[in-house]
């Protein structure tokens, strides 16, 4: 069948060479009866329809195809050509949004250079040419890998790259392409050392340097980030972009009032400049200014409109309440056909969260389902593929693994892991222990998971995983060294309290590994009703990481998968980990409180009680809510909406329990 497919493409491919499109067309239109969904097709359809001046119905294979991979660069790139000269404006977005995702779009950054200098923005067009230039410039070996980089050919693009490498072992663009791959492929340690290795040469290439910044804030190495991002000022004071990078930079490092700063002085320059506005709120938000926050974010959805980071931000401050008014302006927004992809899956969230506040459910419900699916298309997540992860740890970390590991691993005490689902009440947990004299909270850490993600390394794929079955080839050595590493590592995040909290709700996945390497670090699981939540992460947007909350069916499923990964723990780790129910912190505040404090061997403190008052800063989804009093507002949140909840009851299965 895939045979047929592409041997029917071939012919379309020669009829479209040939000018003949209508031909083509005919062609098309079978294919796609039988395969309603074959993306080249649509593509290939799309431009027939263009040149046979059929532009409505070139825009239905475009939106289609939209649906299909939303990010695709070469859609945007079509749908550029098809508006260039019936709306100019929408042909400028569509292109500025091709080169975003696809840099080795050439026609994109002809297309745009042309428009705005039609526009008279003959600056911005000029450098539009220029990094069009800049792209043509490259070997072509280099281009070509790099678009299949950006179309998704990850293993194909690294195999050229290399290639071309052996050759030319210093090329700075060869070198700058592999470290890309190698971010994109989650070995930041290698993207790093790339980057390094080329600014060390060649030390005043700023956009070399501005992904070098990139690569270190992914690993959280804020305070290096933030040093780069000092040298970008200093080589280039005046730039826009740079002042922004060291902004946030600055944020991301806690120094909070010092990247307000920074954002001011954007502001002043370009103070319809919606992204700053944007971090400016986050700024604001994250130290518990939510008035002057909620001002910042609805100064950047004044700026752009179709600035769909401004609607989510308010919505995502939990407490925001929009005004008739907003709501029309995103409804209108969504209906504009104008909002990229990112654009779109924000503004469905905050549609959602608006609905919900004006008890429409089902409106709320339809806006949460579309968002989520948006997201769905842009991961490759399976089910299936999570769950025999997951049964691998149970097959292979077993008591017995942990008896001939005994007494080996990093001695230190000081962390103490936050585990179990987003939306658990990890963070309401983490903010009453970091309340405590001795506790400080940290970050959502991805040491423990970049970690296993090296010890899994590359594999083909008729290959075994080699993680964590190489949990018993490790030496005595080598796991004091990884967990010494862990402690070494987390110091950045640190201000000198003996113990930290690690609140990375996805190391559940990883106890044992955590039990190996730093035997005497304390594990609390945080749990909280299922049917909470799950619908709880079904209505949150997550930035990254968190691929399972897109549907329901994978919501139940990856509940259910983390219950059976637990109960496993606790029974090869006995007393190793302390379950903490959310209903129950809710309920007897003090009593669980204590509960908790017991398991870490530390004293009682009235401060743990007083949580909302702690003053610090709070970098997740449950911010504004941590600095309320304790109350019952997230309890049976998912019940307004249960008629549309089938999916994740059945998929939950015995799990699904509602009076509990």
């Amino acid at each position: 069948m895939a045979e047929n497919s592409d041997n029917s493409l071939k012919a379309v491919q020669a009829a479209m060479q040939n000018n003949a499109f209508a031909e083509a067309k005919e062609l098309l239109g079978e294919i796609l009866a039988d395969k309603p969904d074959l993306f080249d097709a649509h593509y290939m359809a799309a431009v027939c329809e263009r040149y046979l001046d059929e532009g409505a119905q070139a825009q239905i294979h475009i939106d289609r195809m939209k649906q299909l991979s939303p990010d695709f660069g070469r859609i945007y790139q079509e749908e550029g050509h098809l508006y260039a000269t019936t709306d100019p404006e929408r042909a400028l977005r569509a292109y500025q949004f091709a080169c975003r995702q696809n840099p080795s779009l050439l026609a994109s950054w002809r297309g745009q250079a042309h428009l705005l200098q039609a526009q008279g923005k003959i600056a911005a067009a000029e450098r539009a040419l220029a990094s069009g230039k800049s792209v043509a410039a490259q070997p072509q070996a280099l281009q070509a890998a790099m678009n299949h980089m950006y179309e998704g050919r990850l293993g194909r693009a690294e195999e050229m790259c290399r290639a071309f490498l052996a050759k030319q072992k210093h090329h700075v663009e060869g070198m700058r392409l592999l470290a890309q791959l190698a971010f994109r492929l989650g070995e930041n340690d290698q993207a790093e050392f790339l980057l390094e290795s080329i600014l060390e040469f060649h030390p005043s290439l700023d956009d070399i340097r501005r992904e070098y910044i990139e690569v270190l804030k992914n690993r959280q190495k804020f305070e290096q980030a933030e040093a780069q991002s000092a040298m970008l000022i200093e080589q280039t004071p005046d730039k826009i972009q740079n002042l922004s990078i060291h902004g946030i930079n600055l944020m991301q490092a806690g120094r909070y009032d010092e990247a307000l700063g920074f954002f001011d002085k954007i502001l002043d320059r370009v103070p319809d400049d919606s992204v700053t506005w944007t971090s400016k709120g986050h700024a604001l938000k994250t130290l518990g200014r939510e008035a002057e926050a909620i001002q910042a974010y609805r100064a950047a959805v004044a700026a752009q409109p179709h600035h769909g980071d401004g609607y989510y931000s308010l919505a995502n401050l939990k407490t925001y309440q929009f005004e008739p008014a907003e709501i029309d302006q995103m409804q209108a927004q969504m209906q504009s056909g104008n909002l990229f992809p990112a654009d779109r899956v924000h503004v469905s969230f905050a549609l959602a969260k608006a609905f919900e506040d004006r008890g429409d459910y089902q409106q709320a419900f339809d806006n949460y389902q579309a968002g989520n699916q948006l997201k769905r298309h842009q991961t490759g997540y399976t089910a299936e593929a999570m769950h025999d992860e997951l049964q691998r740890q149970k097959d292979i970390c077993t008591a017995d693994l942990f008896a001939a590991q005994s007494g080996k691993g990093h001695d230190a005490p000081d962390p103490i892991f936050i585990v179990g689902l987003p939306r658990a009440g990890s963070t309401l947990i983490e903010q009453i222990l970091a309340s405590h004299s001795q506790i400080e909270g940290t970050l959502e850490l991805p040491n423990i998971l970049s970690l296993s993600h090296k010890l899994r390394g590359r594999q083909l794929d008729h290959e075994e995983v080699a993680y964590p079955q190489i949990l018993h080839d490790l030496s005595a050595e080598q796991l004091v060294d990884y967990g010494r590493s862990f402690i070494d590592d987390t110091q950045m995040h640190r201000q000198g309290s003996p113990f930290f909290t690690d609140k990375m709700p996805n190391n559940f996945r990883h106890i044992g590994l955590i039990h190996l390497i730093l035997p005497n670090a304390k594990i609390i699981d945080a749990r909280r009703n299922p049917m909470d939540c799950c619908f709880s992460c079904f209505k949150q947007l997550f930035a990254q990481g968190q691929e399972f909350t897109y549907g329901l069916e994978d919501i139940g499923r990856y509940y259910a998968d983390y219950v059976s990964l637990m109960a496993h723990w606790h029974e090869v780790l006995p007393g190793k980990i302390l379950h903490v129910q959310h209903e129950d912190v809710l309920d007897d505040l003090e009593g669980q409180v204590r509960r908790m404090l017991d398991y870490l061997g530390l004293p009682f403190e009235p401060a743990c009680l007083d949580f909302h008052n702690t003053e610090r800063a709070v970098r997740t989804a449950s911010s504004a809510q941590v600095r309320q009093p304790i109350n019952r507002k997230g309890v049976d949140v998912w019940r307004p909406f249960e008629a549309y909840l089938a999916p994740l009851k059945d998929a939950l299965g015995a799990h699904f329990q509602p009076d509990k």
